[in-house]
Order: C-alpha cells, then structure tokens, then sequence
C-alpha cells in the first residue's frame, strides 16, 4: 500500500486527524451560518434537510427548533450502517464531525459579507465543498448522503449519486414551493460548487488507468504492485519507430496514488512513456483503501 502520513508516523496523525476534524466542523458550520443560511439557501444532503425542516416549522408553526436536533435524528441510521458497514473509527470521528458542527451552527453568529446572492452562491458552495473536503480526506464525513454513498460504492457497488442527486433534487422543489423559485435556483449553484470542489480535493474512490511502455517492465510492475496493493497486465508488441519489441504494462489504481506511483516509475526508468486516463466506470475485481 502507498504510504501515507498515516502509515508513517500513525500517533501524530491520530492527533492531526483530531485537529482537522475539529477545524473543518467550525469551517463547515460558519459557512452554513454567513452564508447559506444569511441567503436562505439549502446546500445539498441532511445538511440542507435539516435547515429546509428548521424554516418550514418556523414558517408554519412559528416554532425555532434548533438545527442540532434535526442534523443529529437525520443522521442516527445513517451512523448505523457506516458503524456495521463502513468501519468503526471512520464512524466515530465521524460522530464527532456531525455533533460539533452541529453545535457550532446553532451557536455561531450570523455575519453578512454581501447582499449579492450569487456571491454567497458560488463563494459558500466552495467553502462548503473545501470543509467537507478536509473530513473525506482524514477517514470522516459530515454525515447524511456521504455515509449512503460510501456504503452503496463499497458494499453494494452502486453509483448513489443519481440518487443523492433525486433526493436533492425533491428538496429544491420543496423549498422553491414553499419559499420562492429564485432560493431553489441559487441553491443549486451552491450545490454545485461544492460538488466540484469535492471531486477536485477527494479522490479516494477515482479511478486512472496506466499505460505504461518500458524496458524495466518487471520492476515497474512490481513497484505498482508494492505501492498500490493494484495489480497489472502485461502487453508484448512492436514499435513501429525503432521496430523493436517493446511492453506495454496496464494497471488501474486508486488516483490518489498516482503522486507517489509516477516519481517511482520515473526513477526506475526514465525513458518510460506513461499515459494516463481517466477511469470512469470499473466492473471487476478492485482494491479500495479500507476507511480504518
């Protein structure tokens, strides 16, 4: 497996973990505070649900419950299948993750950096997107759809995001229903942000494909195989340049590896041709990095 800072120095990292799971709770709060909830805008997940359940009972039933409660019953089965299913010590810090920034959102002060929607739109879906980023990346999750996306990837193999993207969906339509079509509208550009802000910081569950043309294609193979835990496949040919024999070796790992994989080749071979393409789907046996 590729070393991380987690398999070299494990106590400091605990300590880190705990650091960054404290510092993105706060980041994650404040940014529902100043600016989605200071623009009635409902960012994706439990997240949202539980803000668009908090102003619907105050709408309706002038009651203000406080978000703690909503975000925290929302999330009680979702911590269950990722305690059974997921792993242990991700669902724990994971716990941690959801009650605090809970508690801060609830406590925060409301702070108004501007009047213009669309800059509290695009800059809080960032925002957003980074703090949830900073949990994936340190084995936790904010909770809610994170939880049901990991659990259908791993144990099910299943895309969940046509779902997530449903059930965000049916709650836009809700809130547009209830409080006004330019609040649904804003609201998914929020959302947006935020997604791809995720899929640019995590990259635990992409996939890249290797192609790789070298001389040294047993030591190469073998690096991968050390480094990654992914195995490879080997191809003989001609290259029609040089017209000599030449192997092409073809292997799918965890994107995420590939910082430390491609300096590795490089130095078991300088002269390697590497290409390297974007894994869309993957049906077949894979190795995916254990959450605990």
């Amino acid at each position: 497996m590729f070393q991380t800072l987690e398999s070299k120095y494990p106590k400091f990292y605990q300590f880190f973990r705990l650091f960054v799971v404290v510092m993105s709770s706060i980041l994650f709060a404040w940014n529902l505070c100043c600016f989605a909830k200071t623009a009635n805008l409902f960012p994706g997940g439990f997240a949202g649900l539980s803000l668009l359940l908090q102003e619907i009972i105050f709408k309706f039933l002038h009651i203000k419950i406080p978000y703690t409660i909503f975000n925290i019953v929302l999330n009680l089965f979702p911590i269950y299948i990722a305690f059974k299913y997921i792993g242990k010590k991700f669902t724990l810090y994971s716990i941690l993750t959801i009650f605090l920034s809970s508690i801060f959102v609830d406590i925060l002060p409301h702070y108004i950096f501007t009047q213009d929607i669309l800059l509290v739109s695009v800059f809080g879906g960032l925002i957003n997107g980074f703090a949830i980023s900073l949990c994936l990346n340190v084995g936790a999750t904010t909770g809610g759809t994170d939880f049901i996306s990991i659990f259908l990837s791993q144990q099910k193999g299943i895309d969940a995001w046509n779902y997530i993207l449903l059930g965000n969906a049916i709650m836009l339509i809700v809130a547009g229903a209830l409080f006004g079509w330019p609040i649904a509208l804003y609201s998914i550009i929020y959302q947006f942000c935020s997604t791809q802000v995720i899929q640019m910081l995590y990259k635990r569950y992409q996939k890249e494909t290797l192609f790789i043309i070298s001389d040294k294609s047993d030591k190469i193979y073998h690096a991968i195989k050390e480094l990654t835990n992914h195995d490879a496949t080997l191809f003989k040919g001609i290259g029609c340049y040089e017209e000599k024999e030449k192997t092409l070796i073809y292997s799918v790992i965890n994107a995420e590896a590939k910082r430390q994989l491609i300096p590795l080749i490089r130095s078991i071979d300088p002269h390697a041709f590497i290409n390297i393409v974007k894994t869309e789907e993957l049906s077949g046996r894979f190795h995916n990095i254990p959450n605990d």
